[in-house]
């Protein structure tokens, strides 16, 4: 029997949204950059007016803030400092004494989160996270481009992408013991999904909705 436990990141791990933090780590690293930030007011508007969706506001907030075409070892160097900073003072203490506990019960630390792979890797290394499921970013020829590619890890197709690295590890979900950890309420398929569900400081129709199927609720701090 696996037993797995997966952990989303963004307010279940660490303590706020990562997104736009790295958009401004990214644009102190390239002053001329922070122009670009001011812009991004105008996708988040398209997106609260739902004329868009999650998938295409990060592209566009990336291309507005990265541009088109970032040097992937420019990307790199600004993710692993970005990444520091958030494991020194971003996580929730009782975070890491959770995932600590699971690995001493023998349980394999799986993230899966809606963030992009390019700053979700190192964040997850420094936790001593190898196992990372994260929305797809766009290389090539060694630049990062503003296109995901794939599926945006939300929602539903969190729980795709999560089925899908398990056919890819050889694990049968009948051979899997898994407990499943998240703030949000669009989690909610993997937290039915999951053997264990755990919603960590919810939010209101998070926390409504582990009432009503009796989920565990924790309060990290």
């Amino acid at each position: 029997m696996h037993r797995l436990a997966i952990y989303d990141m963004d307010k279940t791990i660490t303590r706020s949204p990562t997104w736009t933090p790295f958009l401004r780590a990214w644009a102190r690293a390239r002053p001329w950059r922070f122009a670009a930030l001011a812009a991004t007011v105008a996708p988040v508007a398209l997106y609260l007016g739902k004329r868009i969706d999650r998938a295409r506001l990060k592209e566009m907030t990336q291309r507005l803030v990265m541009g088109r075409r970032a040097a992937r070892n420019s990307v790199e160097r600004v993710a692993e400092r970005f990444a520091a900073r958030i494991v020194a003072g971003k996580v929730w203490d009782d975070a890491r004494a959770q995932i600590a506990a699971d690995r001493a019960a023998g349980y394999r630390v799986v993230m899966a989160t809606a963030s992009y792979d390019f700053y979700v890797r190192p964040i997850a290394a420094q936790l001593g996270i190898t196992d990372v499921i994260a929305t797809p970013s766009t290389v090539e020829k060694g630049r990062l481009v503003p296109r995901i590619a794939g599926e945006n890890c939300y929602g539903d197709a969190k729980l795709r992408m999560i089925e899908a690295w398990l056919a890819g590890e050889g694990i049968a979900r009948g051979d899997a013991q898994v407990r499943f950890y998240s703030d949000h309420v669009s989690d909610a398929p993997t937290l039915a999904w999951a053997d264990e569900a755990f919603a960590v400081n919810p939010h209101a129709p998070l926390l409504a909705l582990a009432e009503e199927k009796s989920w565990a609720v924790l309060r990290w701090r």
